[in-house]
């Protein structure tokens, strides 16, 4: 659907009207709104945006939902062209199309970016009268309204009433603040917003500290500045490039030193890419371009600029673009073998949110690094893309795993994993090391719980069962049941050379807890 959508956009961009509409005719697309709604957003020229907006009107079996009516206000309203889009929002009225927030905000916010402040208030109570309940985005942008046109007090009373209404602020919203208050010289305050929207759970996103560092140049503050960058430092942000020259030029004028912001961006400095490479790769705002993300990274891998990369892949995160599983194996490798965890676990969340599939070898690499370096948290996320990706864990590696989560006091992740499993590696050796898990937690009665559930399954204990049952035991101060499996264990052992064969996963069992593992 999407090479569909991309074909429709490159004939209306292309062609004349009349001939767009032939061709868009002998594609026999199935016309609905999501499909004409995803047309209308690829920003097609306005004017065969809108011949295209009353065609597919006329088609059999097609009718304009408020989706497509408010995409196609968005595009007159982003033109600048005012009436046409009002002409539009009388037609959702006089044709009883639902308007909800999402239109209204529209229509307030390209009202107010033409200059036309007071309709766009007007619209604002217009929404509240017809009880059409703002949502946050709605809030924070009339807020915005109000306070670039320095209605400051009505800006407060809306963000007061959207606190009462129970509605919480996203961090546009925060943003919205900020840049408020940076701008108005009220610095402490724009920063104890910074910290205590952090304490809300709401983290500043990539966008928001751009806006910020922009704000702090235009009115030359570098101590707020230097607080974002660190900010950014840690969670692997980057500026956009013009925001980025800006920021070096503020701290320069104000004599602080501009290591901090370099580092951040080692992707814009000679040390990493040549100075054609760097304007290459800077130019573009939006989006980083399909022909040189890739290349970029495996120049800057050649050069192992891992630092580098972490930035790169970070700035690259929200743009949805696809990159090649072997190169992001690649990436994770290095970083796993130079001992990185953050820059493998962030090119893990890279591939994850593209739906990249690695290779086995790479997940196994980024597990091993997480266990290593106690990021524990990840490893049940990493081991569910495994699994997604058609990887088997394998009996030894699985039983390892749940055991070392299970050294960390970690029950919860362990039995995550052990229940991720396929049911035929739910076997002695992953079922003692669950078992072994409880023991370390301190829950003797969960431990033999799960060792019942093995009987019950069918699952026959071996040497090293007993071992992990008998040691958790005694040192939970429970002698008397700790005495009972060491004599079943003797027994066991009495009878071990009857046995034609010993089965691999007891095999592996006996392998890894085949003496006493319970310190």
């Amino acid at each position: 659907m999407r090479d569909k959508i991309a074909n429709v956009y490159s004939i209306l961009k292309y062609s004349s009207w009349d001939s767009a509409q032939q061709q868009i005719e002998k594609l026999s697309l199935k016309w609905d709104s999501y499909t004409v709604n995803q047309v209308l957003k690829t920003h097609p020229p306005m004017e065969k945006a809108w011949l295209f907006f009353n065609w597919v009107s006329r088609t059999k079996g097609f009718k304009h939902d408020h989706f497509t009516y408010t995409t196609m206000l968005d595009i007159f309203g982003e033109a600048k062209r005012i009436e046409s889009m009002k002409y539009v929002f009388e037609q959702m009225q006089d044709k009883g199309i639902k308007i909800d927030a999402v239109t209204y905000t529209s229509v307030m916010h390209w009202l107010s970016n033409s200059g036309d402040v007071e309709e766009a208030v007007k619209v604002w109570e217009e929404m509240k009268e017809k009880e059409r309940y703002p949502t946050v985005v709605s809030y924070t942008a009339y807020m915005k309204i109000l306070f670039v046109n320095n209605r400051v007090k009505e800006a407060t009373d809306v963000y007061k009433e959207m606190l009462q209404t129970g509605l919480s602020p996203n961090c546009h919203t925060y943003t919205v603040l900020m840049d408020y208050l940076v701008g108005s010289g009220k610095y402490d305050e724009a920063l104890e917003i910074f910290s205590k929207m952090q304490e809300a759970g709401v983290q500043p996103d990539k966008a928001a500290c751009n806006i910020l560092v922009e704000k702090c140049c235009k009115v030359g503050e570098t101590r707020i500045m230097i607080q974002i960058l660190k900010y950014m430092k840690e969670n692997y942000l980057v500026l956009r490039y013009p925001v980025f020259l800006e920021a070096l030029q503020t701290l320069k004028v104000a004599g602080e030193s501009d290591v901090l912001l370099r580092k951040i961006h080692p992707h814009f400095s000679a040390e990493s890419i040549n100075n054609e490479e760097a304007v290459e790769f800077a130019r573009t705002d939006a989006e980083v371009p399909l022909s040189l993300d890739g290349g970029l990274l495996l120049f800057l891998l050649k050069k192992q600029s891992l630092v580098a990369i972490d930035h790169l892949l970070a700035g690259m995160m929200d743009k949805n673009i696809q990159l090649e599983s072997a190169t992001m194996s690649t990436i994770i490798k290095e970083a796993c073998d130079c001992g990185r965890p953050d820059g493998a676990l962030l090119a893990f969340k890279y591939s994850s949110k593209s739906g990249v599939n690695l290779e086995r070898i790479t997940y196994l690499a980024l597990l091993g690094i997480s266990t290593r370096s106690d990021s524990l948290s990840e490893v049940v996320e990493i081991f569910k893309q495994m699994t997604r990706a058609g990887h088997s864990l394998g009996v030894y590696h699985g039983a390892l795993l749940i055991y070392r989560l299970g050294c960390a006091r970690r029950p919860a992740f362990a039995a995550k994993i052990f229940n991720l499993l396929p049911k035929d590696q739910k076997c002695t050796a992953t079922f003692t090391a669950l078992i072994g898990v409880y023991f370390s937690a301190g829950s003797a009665d969960k431990a033999l719980k799960i060792y019942k559930t093995m009987q019950n399954k069918g699952i026959h204990p071996s040497l090293g069962t007993y071992n992990v049952l008998v040691a958790g035991l005694e040192k939970l101060g429970r002698v008397s049941d700790a005495e009972k499996f060491r004599k079943e264990r003797k027994s066991m052992q009495a009878d071990s050379h009857s046995r034609d064969t010993v089965l691999l996963e007891e095999k592996i069992c006996d392998l890894l807890f085949g003496g006493d593992v319970m310190s």
